[in-house]
């Protein structure tokens, strides 16, 4: 999550479910933003969708039955639309309107040894059910000049909800992303973020270059691995996944645990 667009969300989200994917982890992309990127990049045409999340959050239908499928194997998606604009409204009114997710995904059972979620750029509602119901946040970062714009607040917000609503959330890292080798600005502000998180949360050691076939991908409803298995954005987000699954083992010593 990031409450600033642009930043990389959907991408990371995307990539890294269908590299967890790749590396045979089983792995549910739980798409909440109303504009349902993440379900497009993995190829669910959302103006088709009968069901989606939305339908889940407001008690119409199980996880179960919204469930679907994609090229990978190891990779399923609970797909939105921008139906789900009215889960914000509606969910105003609820009791525990932040827990509604966490309670859904109960009926999940661990199946997944890997859930990702993908938050709209915003701290409204469905983030907040998002922070309830994960064990942990990673947040993109753009390279470029107002990189460190927000974070504080992102930060503080994570806290709270720490502290009064999910008690295990735990940064997971910072991802910089846009990364462009050619530029000082680029180096300068991944010093910059490292220097600004030093000693409070960790930063990736992967970068996510900027990559025109990984631009391209979504247009073609197919992450990056299956766009272009030989492009430098692939081999960034197959990186990521690998330090994620290795950070996983030395979290959880020889149990592999979930992370949302």
């Amino acid at each position: 999550m990031n409450q600033k667009g642009g930043v990389g969300k959907t991408t990371t989200a995307v990539n890294l479910s269908a590299s967890l994917a790749a590396a045979e982890k089983k792995t549910l992309l739980l798409d909440i933003d109303p504009q349902g990127n993440a379900s497009s990049g993995v190829g669910i045409d959302k103006r088709t969708l009968k069901k989606t999340i939305y339908h889940s959050l407001i008690g119409a239908q199980p996880l179960s039955s919204v469930i679907q499928k994609t090229e990978l194997d190891y990779l399923q998606v609970l797909p939105s639309n921008s139906d789900l604009i009215g889960a914000e409204i509606e969910l105003v009114t609820s009791k525990h309107r932040e827990g509604k997710l966490k309670e859904l995904l109960v009926q999940l059972n661990g199946q997944y040894e890997y859930i990702i979620i993908d938050c709209p750029p915003s701290l409204g509602i469905l983030t907040l059910n998002a922070l309830s119901a994960a064990k942990s946040v990673l947040i993109p970062v753009q390279c470029e000049y107002y990189a460190l714009e927000g974070l504080s607040q992102l930060i503080h917000t994570i806290s709270l909800v720490k502290s009064r609503i999910n008690s295990t959330l735990t940064i997971e890292g910072i991802l910089m992303t846009m990364f462009d080798i050619r530029t000082n600005l680029s180096h300068q502000v991944v010093g910059e973020v490292k220097k600004f998180f030093k000693s409070k949360e960790r930063v990736f050691k992967t970068v996510i270059a900027r990559n025109i076939r990984l631009s391209e991908s979504p247009g073609y409803g197919k992450p990056i691995i299956l766009y272009d298995i030989t492009s430098r954005g692939a081999r960034d987000y197959l990186s990521l996944a690998k330090e994620i699954i290795s950070n996983g083992r030395k979290t959880n010593g020889r149990k592999k645990g979930k992370k949302a």
